[in-house]
């Protein structure tokens, strides 16, 4: 199987991606597009589908093309996709009824909230290992249902599917032949049952959610499906599928218990694999599948931070104090420090371990020398303070401790911000040659599936490291800046 290769598609948040690879796991092609956000009212964050299915479509037959092998040098198709964002559309049509609903969107706020004072939260916990928030997508679902004319009814009589960004991509990849998903993408729901590996009668009847617009749920690598042959000039199966936190862990080959990964794009996430072990985590962390294969499934303990990337975005687009995302690993080192100033980028509330959905964002210690290089460090050095918390409390929940941090994302690349991170963390921080990871988690799972690769081991086998960032920062000098942060976040949460 030398001359066969993978396409890796890879919908994110803000862009679109496809991204052929060889056998080695090398990038061969890419093709990219960026996503057009839509903010209809404060805290609300939507997608308009066709615009992601024509980017996927678009995307992937450039990839296909500039790669030079032809759809018959294709041997799978792997998928990744940005999680919970939410999408329900018509069985007969395969339109959807409203833009896709984002994981940054914080409209079920009230909702949750009434679901938490009802006292629903652990029973939810207990079963998905996730906690009430807007973050997930039953409560979008709910959104749709009962604010689009005749949706709810519809949906109870079977005549609408739900899905997050994986599953729409497969039901039209298919020709609208295939509605399923894979189990990490259902494991952020608040529907699928972690323990028991099902949909949950009782969280669906909760959370109002007809059982008839659920997918089918698959492990990671399996055979999902086909394309058309017209569609990119052959038929290619659809191999592979994982959400792109999950994804990334997998790109980045940890698959023993105590590996970890850190993803830095729109938001910043962590993944501890705890292997067999469901941990239950006291600090409001998540408990989630990190994948299956073969029918065996090995957890993860995660933080979600909801801005990393998206507040440098914000510092282009927003205010204009830089022009380009890259320009922050300059100012950054073009001052000694921040002076000062701490960013507590709370845009769309606090992931973890806050989960506060109603805090915004803040900025202090703003004074007549404050300059623009001070704020793009106080940008940078914000997602190291919140990875900070995460690993914190990840350890506090009897995690291994890290000997390391493998990253990657778009963020990673910056020099400046791997060192903070190793020297707020203590531990090295370990940039792979491939930044890639996401991608190359989908690939490596439709790989699989198809024999292209052995297993675990042969995956592994392919990861390499392109940097290690050593700790360099005085204990006392962390304590401080450590204490300015933490004083910060204090103000801002009160």
């Amino acid at each position: 199987m030398t001359g066969i290769h993978i396409l890796a598609i890879d919908q994110g948040t803000t862009s679109t991606r496809s991204i052929v690879f060889d056998r080695s796991a090398r990038r061969i092609a890419v093709a990219q597009a960026e996503l057009e956000q839509h903010y209809p009212a404060p805290g609300w964050v939507e997608h308009e589908p066709e615009d992601i299915w024509r980017d996927v479509l678009a995307t992937a037959r450039a990839a296909i093309g500039r790669s030079g092998v032809g759809a018959a040098g294709i041997g799978a198709i792997g998928i990744t996709n940005q999680r919970e964002t939410t999408l329900v559309w018509d069985r007969a049509t395969g339109v959807p009824l409203h833009r896709a609903i984002v994981w940054q969107d914080r409209r079920t706020a009230d909702r949750c909230e009434a679901l938490r004072a009802a006292g629903a939260e652990d029973e939810v916990r207990a079963a998905t290992g996730l906690l009430l928030d807007p973050y997930f997508s039953a409560t979008k679902i709910g959104w749709i249902l009962d604010h689009v004319d005749g949706a709810r009814p519809r949906a109870e009589a079977g005549a609408l599917a739900f899905g997050t960004i994986d599953s729409f991509l497969l039901w039209r990849l298919t020709g609208g032949a295939v509605h399923a998903t894979d189990v990490t993408n259902a494991s952020r729901t608040l529907l699928w049952n972690i323990r028991e590996n099902r949909w949950d009668e009782r969280l669906c009847a909760l959370m109002g959610v007809p059982m008839a617009m659920l997918p089918a749920v698959h492990d990671n690598a399996h055979h999902f499906g086909t394309t058309p042959p017209a569609m990119f000039g052959a038929a290619i199966p659809i191999a592979g599928i994982a959400g792109d936190q999950q994804a990334a862990l997998i790109g980045q080959a940890c698959f023993r218990p105590g590996s970890a990964k850190s993803t830095y794009g729109t938001g910043c996430f962590v993944l501890l694999n705890t292997g067999a072990e469901a941990v239950v985590s006291a600090h409001r962390l998540l408990t989630t599948p990190a994948y299956r294969l073969e029918g065996e499934t090995s957890y993860a303990l995660e933080g979600s931070i909801f801005v990393a990337g998206a507040a440098v975005k914000w510092l282009r687009d927003g205010i204009g104090v830089i022009t380009h995302a890259r320009e922050t690993d300059d100012l950054a080192t073009r001052v000694p420090d921040s002076h000062g100033v701490y960013m507590v980028p709370a845009f769309v509330g606090l992931g973890a371990p806050h989960w506060n959905p109603d805090v915004r964002a803040a900025i202090f210690g703003l004074t007549l020398g404050t300059t623009q290089a001070h704020l793009a460090r106080a940008a940078l050095e914000a997602v190291g303070y919140q990875t900070l918390d995460l690993v914190e409390a990840m350890q506090a929940d009897g995690g291994t401790p890290f000997a390391t941090l493998r990253v990657d994302g778009g963020m990673a690349a910056n020099d400046w911000l791997c060192g903070f991170l190793a020297d707020l963390l203590g531990v090295p921080v370990e940039r792979p040659h491939e930044l890639e990871t996401t991608a190359r988690g989908a690939a490596f799972l439709a790989g699989l599936a198809i024999g292209l690769w052995s297993g675990l081991d042969e995956l592994e086998a392919l990861w390499s490291r392109e940097r290690c960032f050593t700790p360099a920062l005085a204990p006392p000098h962390r304590a401080n800046l450590v204490a300015g942060w933490r004083d910060a976040l204090r103000r801002t949460l009160s």
